[in-house]
C-alpha cells in the first residue's frame, strides 16, 4: 500500500521548502495525485525523484601521469 502525504510533509520529507515542492507541481517535474482540492504526493514518487537526481562522483586514477 503506498504512503501519501501533502504538500507540507512532503517538503519536510525533503528538506526543502514548501515553495519548491509546489514549483516542482506546477511545473510537472514530480508525479502528484488530486484528492478534490488537495494535493497528496506518494513517498516512492519523492524516493524516486531524488534518485533521478543522483549525481555518480568521478573516480580518478592516483598517477594522473606522474613517474613514481
Amino acid at each position: 500500500m503506498k504512503t501519501y502525504v501533502g504538500v507540507e510533509e512532503a517538503a519536510a520529507y525533503l528538506r526543502t521548502s514548501v515553495r519548491f515542492v509546489r514549483r516542482l507541481i506546477s511545473e510537472r517535474r514530480i508525479a502528484f495525485y488530486r484528492v478534490g482540492r488537495h494535493v497528496r504526493l506518494a513517498v516512492e514518487d519523492l524516493d524516486s525523484f531524488v534518485q533521478a537526481g543522483k549525481v555518480e562522483p568521478i573516480v580518478r586514477s592516483r598517477s594522473r601521469g606522474k613517474v613514481a
